[in-house]
């Protein structure tokens, strides 16, 4: 068992690259998880862009966080309020998922957010798609975070482990991507079908727990990341994990004092909803 002490005294970390996740695209200036955010990402330089699936009634795979239609953050059709938690995205195909506008409502926790009306939830077809036709110069480059959403307590809302797994798996082979690609989940059923189907592809195990043995965890599944809240990164869980040769890339960390504390931790990037800010930052202290 890892045991997570209190934070040590930070080491320096000059001369080291800190690999810059935009979250959702880049959630802090543009709706979550859309085209507009993504191409957003692009522009300003990001390393990899981090994005969530969920699958429709017709296993399209659509770029969407929640499970339900989020009445945060999309409009109904015709561009209604949404009255309490809206229908579940398994239970709509793309068509009928076509009618949410996700782009016109500013999210209440992110109020620099800029609007793109009638934005729609992209596939991750599209958003391969943007990358590949991308003039921006990040696009030949930019890796791919994908995370599947999946909950054991509600099978109802996803396809099986093995059928999603099958989903992702053909359709990054079919990108032309497979080798800028990782999949990541908390439901870690997913990653082991995805290995079995795909033994090159690249795993990180999400984890919210403070209390596992995140090397046993990681060896299991066969991951080469860790992905932890960061509240709960500490020096000695980092330096464990890089012993066992594992990767750590927190989430979401959105201000200079928590890039700071993760960055002196030794980590080896970072999620976060604002990656202009924090490449504006990583350059500002020779990181970058």
């Amino acid at each position: 068992m890892l045991h997570l002490p209190e934070v040590a005294s930070a080491k320096d970390k000059a001369g080291t690259m800190i690999e810059v996740q935009g979250h959702r695209g880049a959630r802090a200036v543009r709706p979550e998880n859309t085209l507009p955010a993504f191409d957003y990402a692009l522009r300003v330089g990001v390393d990899v862009l981090e994005l969530d699936l969920s699958v429709s009634k017709d296993d399209q795979l659509i770029v969407v966080h929640d499970q339900h239609v989020n009445p945060e953050i999309c409009l109904g059709p015709g561009g209604a309020r949404l009255d309490g938690a809206g229908p579940a995205i398994r239970s709509l195909t793309l068509a009928e998922l076509r009618s949410y506008d996700c782009g016109s409502l500013i999210h209440p926790r992110f109020p620099r957010q800029k609007p793109a009306p009638k934005t729609v939830m992209p596939t991750l077809e599209e958003v391969f798609e943007l990358v590949r036709t991308s003039k921006h110069p990040a696009a030949k480059r930019v890796r791919f975070n994908i995370e599947t959403k999946s909950v054991p307590a509600t099978p109802e809302l996803s396809p099986s482990p093995e059928h999603f797994a099958r989903l992702v798996v053909d359709a990054i082979e079919k990108s032309g991507f497979g080798p800028r690609c990782n999949l990541q989940s908390f439901d870690h059923r997913t990653l082991l079908a995805a290995k079995k189907l795909s033994p090159k592809l690249k795993l990180a195990a999400l984890t919210s727990d403070n209390w596992i043995d995140y090397v046993a965890v990681g060896k299991s599944i066969g991951a080469e990341i860790i992905s932890p809240d960061k509240a709960w990164v500490t020096k000695d869980a980092v330096e464990h994990l890089h012993k066992a040769g594992l990767r750590v890339v927190p989430w979401t960390a959105n201000d200079e004092v928590e890039w700071k504390r993760l960055i002196d931790l030794g980590v080896d990037g970072i999620i976060t909803d604002d990656p202009e800010a924090l490449i504006r930052y990583l350059r500002g202290v020779r990181l970058r």
